[in-house]
């Protein structure tokens, strides 16, 4: 008996097409084992390309006294490689959103590993600061791209995996002042920024073909049929998008004065850089516990909630370093503001994803990102410059707190919105 060589291709091509019954349907689902997999390769790279943002904070009183610059003029390598960051956040989360996670890892591994040992060759102060940009640039797709990407992996845990992931940055926080602390120490601030670059740029290298393994074909993702938001607060998105903006603006100001300046602060109270690293690498730890509890809590009462707890936490502990100097209290302080202020940032990733179109993640959260770290960079260099004006940190605290009150206010006013819109649209609207 004889087969018809079209039927048997009709046949064959009806069972390939998309839909049909017998198709084998793809082997990854949300808040599987393999997401959880996926999570851990994606959080260690995150620790580890995060490094830059950490370094220049323990190395800036070294730098200051080799080049004989002011305070200001160093804390310029970090706000350069906080503006590489942001915008390097968008355009590798534009790339995520079209091609994937994996080239945008790919193109940020490169400029990591090259910048890093550009600023361990610099000769003058200028060329340091201007290679810090380009050591943001390798920072960016380790955070809001991956936190996008992160958030298509899950449905129930979305707002504890974007979290964990988001704890990359702490978990660098934590290890890297230490480690480049004793680096400096032992072959000096140069030779450690060499060996940073090329030691990070291989073990990201290989953690991100193990995450493009499992990966597979799920590497880019079809939006076609994904949900709508869960939160319409019947704002259009760029209008959202400038609302979140600043307001990340405002909290990141106030949150860069500890973070930048912790170190320094120290030393000009006479307990020594290596204390002030310590208390950097404290609050960073501490940030990891909120940073992942405010993922449970988000995943309970929504992104918006989460962010008001996080924004009043944060100015509580402001206020503190103005009125507490003592070495202990310090040590206290740094513990207190970790954990009330790790989970703010991550939660604007969270509320993209509530309230934005899926196809817009990575671009959108990239966005805010972006004016997160011009907040952190802003509030970096003009606590510099504040101290420079006044010869204290004092004013710089309170300038810190001035902007915590407006990212607060916006907060309170989106939340008015939401809670105005479920009592248009009934109990069933998500907040």
């Amino acid at each position: 008996m004889m087969l018809d060589r079209k039927a048997v291709s009709a046949e064959v091509h009806a069972v390939l097409a998309p839909g049909h019954p017998e198709q084998k349907p793809s082997a990854f689902t949300p808040d599987s084992r393999q997401a959880w997999v996926r999570l851990v390769f994606a959080l260690l790279i995150g620790s580890i390309g995060a490094v830059g943002m950490w370094a220049v904070v323990v190395v800036i009183p070294v730098v200051q006294t080799e080049f004989a610059a002011t305070r200001g003029a160093v804390s310029l390598a970090f706000t350069l490689m906080m503006f590489g960051f942001g915008l390097g956040g968008v355009i590798t989360g534009r790339i995520t959103d079209r091609v994937g996670i994996v080239p945008a890892m790919a193109i940020s591994i490169a400029f990591l590993g090259v910048s890093n040992v550009l600023a361990g060759l610099s000769t003058q102060l200028w060329q340091f600061v201007a290679v810090y940009f380009l050591i943001g640039l390798g920072t960016s797709a380790t955070f809001a791209p991956l936190m996008a990407e992160a958030s298509h992996w899950f449905e129930r845990y979305r707002g504890l995996a974007v979290t964990i992931v988001a704890s990359g940055n702490y978990v660098a926080g934590a290890i890297w002042p230490p480690i480049v602390n004793f680096g400096m120490e032992t072959v000096g601030w140069r030779w450690t920024h060499i060996w940073i670059g090329i030691v990070c740029a291989g073990l990201m290298s290989i953690l991100l073909l193990l995450l493009r393994a499992q990966m597979g074909d799920d590497q880019v993702r079809n939006h076609a049929n994904a949900p709508p938001p869960r939160v319409d607060l019947k704002l259009s998105t760029n209008t959202l998008t400038v609302l979140l903006s600043i307001a990340s603006i405002s909290c990141c100001v106030a949150m860069a004065m500890p973070q930048v300046h912790i170190v320094a602060y120290c030393g000009d109270l006479g307990y020594g850089v290596a204390r002030g690293a310590e208390m950097l690498s404290l609050m960073m730890a501490c940030g990891i516990v909120s940073r992942i509890g405010s993922g449970f809590l988000a995943d309970k009462v929504g992104g918006m909630r989460t962010l008001l707890i996080g924004s009043i936490a944060q100015g509580f502990a402001l206020v503190f370093y103005l009125f507490f100097d003592s070495l202990a209290s310090l040590y206290l302080i740094s513990a207190m503001f970790g954990l009330f202020q790790g989970g703010i940032v991550p939660s604007y990733a969270i509320i993209v994803r509530e309230a934005m179109p899926a196809s817009q993640a990575a671009t959108r959260v990239g966005i805010v990102i972006f004016a997160s770290v011009f907040g952190m960079s802003f509030g970096g260099w003009i606590s510099g410059v504040i101290f420079d004006a006044t010869g204290s940190y004092a004013a710089a605290f309170a300038n810190g707190v001035a902007w915590n009150a407006v990212n607060l206010a916006i907060v309170v006013m989106l939340l008015i919105r939401a809670r105005m819109n479920v009592a248009r649209t009934g109990p069933g609207f998500a907040t």
